[in-house]
């Protein structure tokens, strides 16, 4: 059990929240926003520039009167650790606190031995990236993990992966600590990609977002009224397995007709090698070498091409893909759709047929005023997101509430006029 933190350290948090969440400030700007005693701003200010928790950056521009001294968060203090499971590979990446990435690792995953061959993969791309960094006499602050599966976020385990059936009730986060003695997040890598692309990317800090993630399999990430939305068992966002095709084809899932099992990454490659074998006429085959290497990526990158297989088949998943979308944005009202990045390879005529669909089969109210966006981010986009909750983590004030002022967003009302961004 966490130890209290004493007054003192809790003021330094609500300094360094503020900081990061406003910055850069001068100390005069703190005191108007915690109206606390310009001494007490002086003396914690003082105390975390010299455990270098935070650095000067420069001075105020105001044309009047002293320049004030600005505070930035240093972001060479330490660094976190990001990881991502995909259906592919093993992603891990060290970033400062920025997040910027420091150093990066992409391996295959190793599935050929079992539980604890994926797990030595994992804790050997960790230890190298993070030794790497110490050597630099740095401090390892936190780690957080996305997984291509269903997850438990609350106790840390991996419950269940599309990846393969060995991967069940791992327990991640126990096995991480006592590894590395810092603290683990656990997250779907679909709400990682959707954090980092609402808060660095596409989504631009919307209050009402949706990211669809589209790959081997398909899923969204909701965020409504600035708050990740997970469910009361983490499985809020499985869009993939949501009924579109009635007597439709067997899903993973136990299910029939889901949208993953018609218009997936996987779907269509099965369908387009089957249509290759059966003597189709394709680019596929040309980008790909031989049939049983196509894959949904060499389908996406086809269609862009012009091959009349794989448009085909696109159109008709993202016909399958609009009507899904199209309920979601009956049920959430986004202002925005991010869709994943890796829609960008089929070019922009497919990705605007499905927000045509949407438009054309959604509540008009509803899309009124909706816009739909490529993602900014690729195969990075769950390690940075998954840094960034680390990084809400180290920053979150350590009380039962804080200050009114930390609720606020930079770009909202209720700060004091010479503090608000425009």
């Amino acid at each position: 059990m966490e130890s209290a933190l004493t007054k003192k350290e809790h003021d330094k948090a609500v300094i360094t929240a503020a900081v990061r969440m406003f910055g850069p400030l001068s100390r005069v700007e703190l005191h108007r926003l915690t109206h606390w005693r310009p001494s007490t701003i002086s003396t914690l200010v003082r105390e975390l520039l010299e455990e270098g928790r935070l650095r000067e950056a420069g001075t105020s521009n105001n044309p009047l009167g002293r320049k004030q001294v600005l505070l930035r968060i240093n972001e060479s203090y330490g660094f976190i650790l990001g990881m991502e499971l995909d259906s592919e590979k093993v992603i891990a990446a060290t970033m400062d606190l920025t997040p910027q990435i420091l150093a990066m690792v992409s391996q295959p995953a190793r599935l050929d031995g079992g539980v604890e061959g994926l797990l030595n993969q994992l804790r050997d791309c960790a230890d190298h990236l993070i030794q790497q960094q110490k050597a630099a006499g740095q401090q390892l602050l936190g780690i957080a993990f996305a997984d291509t599966g269903l997850v438990d976020t609350q106790n840390g385990v991996s419950i269940s992966s599309s990846l393969t059936e060995f991967w069940q009730n791992v327990p991640l986060r126990q096995l991480f600590e006592d590894e590395f003695h810092v603290a683990f997040l656990l997250e779907s890598n679909t709400r990682a990609k959707t954090v980092a692309e609402r808060i660095l990317g596409a989504g631009e800090m919307a209050d009402d977002m949706a990211y669809i993630d589209y790959g081997v399999g398909i899923g969204a990430g909701i965020f409504t009224g600035g708050r990740l939305l997970r469910g009361s068992r983490d499985t809020a966002g499985e869009l993939g397995h949501t009924q579109v095709a009635e007597n439709g084809p067997s899903c993973k899932c136990g299910s029939f007709g889901c949208l993953e099992a018609v218009a997936s990454g996987a779907a269509i490659a099965g369908r387009a090698r089957q249509a290759i074998r059966d003597g189709a006429s394709s680019k596929a085959l040309a980008l790909a070498g031989e049939a049983d290497k196509v894959n949904g990526r060499t389908v996406l990158e086809a269609a862009r091409l012009g091959d009349k297989l794989c448009t085909s088949l696109m159109e008709d998943a993202e016909d399958y893909l609009g009507l899904a979308i199209a309920n979601l944005v009956n049920l959430f009202n986004p202002s925005v759709v991010v869709l994943g990045k890796r829609f960008e390879l089929a070019g922009p005529a497919l990705t605007d047929r499905i927000a045509r669909i949407v438009k054309r089969q959604a509540l008009p109210h509803a899309t009124e005023n909706l816009v739909f966006r490529i993602g900014k981010f690729g195969d990075d986009a769950a390690v940075l997101g998954a840094g960034l909750l680390v990084l809400e983590r180290l920053f979150e004030i350590p009380a039962l509430k804080p200050p009114e002022f930390l609720k606020l967003d930079a770009h909202n009302q209720g700060l004091p006029l010479e503090l608000r961004r425009t």
